[in-house]
C-alpha cells in the first residue's frame, strides 16, 4: 500500500498541520479520527486493514487528518465562545487546504468524508454544511448536536455546527436539498452498549420530511459503540458508497 506522510501549515489554525495519505488513485475519501483524535488512528485502530482491498486496487484513497478537539468539543475550560471559533477554523482548515490536497493527489473532485463517533459528528457537519466539496459521507455512531461540546451555550457559530438545530430550520426548497439527493451519504448507528441514537433518529425525521435521500441505518441492540462494529459497517456500507462511481 502506497503511504505519503505530510506535515504542512495550516494558513486557518495558524499551526503546523499533519496528515497521511493511503494509496495511489480512487475517489478521495477524507479521514476524521474520533474525540482528541490523531491522523495515525487510521493505522492504530487497523482501519487501513479494513479499507485495504479498496485502497490497494485503486478503487479509494484515503487522507487521514489530525483533529484538534481537545482546543474546541472537549476543553471545557476554555470559554465556549473561543472553542467554537477555534473548531470554525478547523472546519475551514478541512474545506480549504486538506480537501484541495486530496482532491489534487487523487485527480477527482468531490471527496467521501469518514468518521466514527464525534469523527461522524463532525463528518456530517462537514457533508451538511458543503456539499459542493464533501460529494459522499460514511459516519458511525456520531451524535449530531453541538450538545456534546456545549452544553447549554449556543450562538450563530454553535448553531451552524449543531446539525440538528439547522436542518430542522432548513426550507423545504432550499437548494441544498437537491445536491444532497445527488450525493452520496450514510448515517449508521446501533442501539447496544454506549451508542447514543437520539439525534440519529431525529435527523432521520428531518431528513424523511424534507425529501432529502441520506440513507439512515439503524443496526441493532448488540451493535456497540466500538471498533469491531465500526470495522464490519466499513465493510458493509463502502461497496455501496463506491455503486456508480
Amino acid at each position: 500500500m502506497k503511504t505519503e506522510y505530510i506535515k504542512t501549515y495550516s494558513r486557518h489554525l495558524g499551526r503546523e498541520m499533519e496528515c497521511k495519505i493511503y494509496g495511489h488513485s480512487g475517489m478521495p475519501v477524507l479521514f476524521v479520527p474520533c474525540q482528541d483524535g490523531r491522523f495515525f488512528d487510521f493505522e492504530n485502530f487497523h482501519m487501513t486493514d479494513t479499507w485495504a482491498p479498496w485502497i490497494e486496487n485503486g478503487e479509494v484513497m484515503v487522507l487521514a487528518i489530525d483533529t484538534i478537539d481537545g482546543e474546541t468539543w472537549s476543553n471545557t475550560e476554555i470559554p465556549a465562545f473561543d472553542r467554537i471559533r477555534r473548531h470554525e477554523a478547523w472546519m475551514r482548515y478541512i474545506v480549504e487546504e486538506a480537501v484541495p490536497m486530496i482532491e489534487y493527489r487523487s485527480g477527482r473532485k468531490g471527496v467521501t468524508a469518514f468518521g466514527c463517533s464525534l469523527g461522524a459528528t463532525h463528518v456530517v457537519n462537514l457533508f451538511l454544511r458543503f456539499p459542493d466539496q464533501i460529494t459522499g459521507m460514511l459516519a458511525l455512531s456520531g451524535i449530531y448536536t453541538a450538545e456534546y461540546g456545549f452544553g447549554d451555550y449556543m450562538d450563530e457559530v454553535v448553531y451552524q455546527n449543531s446539525p440538528v438545530h439547522y436542518m430542522e430550520n432548513m426550507a423545504f426548497d432550499h437548494p441544498y436539498v437537491e445536491k444532497y439527493n445527488r450525493n452520496r451519504g450514510i448515517i449508521c448507528v446501533g442501539t447496544g452498549d454506549w451508542e447514543i441514537p437520539d439525534t440519529t433518529f431525529r435527523l432521520k425525521e428531518i431528513f424523511d420530511q424534507k425529501g432529502i435521500g441520506i440513507w439512515v441505518d439503524v443496526w441493532g441492540t448488540d451493535v456497540n459503540h466500538d471498533w469491531p462494529w465500526w470495522h464490519k459497517q466499513v465493510t458493509y456500507f463502502v461497496p455501496k458508497l463506491l455503486e456508480g462511481v
